[in-house]
């Protein structure tokens, strides 16, 4: 059974890199908001639509202060290949052992074509600036998900 996290909650640490090789962790946003989403694979219809409703959505999210990273198990040549293809302009981070996921409650059972296997479950979590969870969710639909995010965050 996956642990789920809940608003109010510390943050888990973590520690990842992006494609370039630069490592973002979670003590370099104290002071600063963070949208840390999970997804489960670069460059399928999915996480291509979520990847691109962010970027497409980037300039508000900063403007209200937040810094959107994305995480999945890719390496980095998938992510610097998903970041070209899709002209992503926001850091997305290798988690090849899952294990910030599974900090995050963001890994475990799922059905894919009638196939059940584990891995990483879409997933967002909003990290305020003191580095605690202001918004978790769990089982996230790829589309529609950024705009009403968008739409909580500008109403909070």
């Amino acid at each position: 059974m996956t642990r789920h996290l809940e608003v109010g909650q510390s943050a888990p640490e973590f520690s990842l890199t992006d494609a370039t090789g630069k490592t973002y962790s979670k003590s370099d946003f104290v002071g600063r908001k963070v949208i840390l989403y999970f997804y489960p694979k670069a460059a399928t219809p999915g996480c291509t639509t979520e990847a691109c409703d962010f970027r497409d959505n980037l300039a508000s999210l900063s403007a209200l202060g937040y810094q959107v990273l994305g995480v999945s198990p890719d390496d980095a040549e998938a992510l610097q290949a998903f970041t070209e293809s899709e002209q992503l302009t926001f850091p997305l981070l290798s988690d090849p052992g899952a294990e910030v996921a599974k900090a995050y409650g963001a890994f475990g059972e799922k059905t894919v074509n009638g196939n059940t296997f584990d891995g990483t479950l879409r997933s967002t979590f909003v990290i305020d600036e003191s580095g605690n969870l202001s918004s978790v969710e769990y089982d996230v639909s790829a589309e529609g998900h950024v705009r009403r995010l968008r739409e909580e965050l500008e109403a909070a």
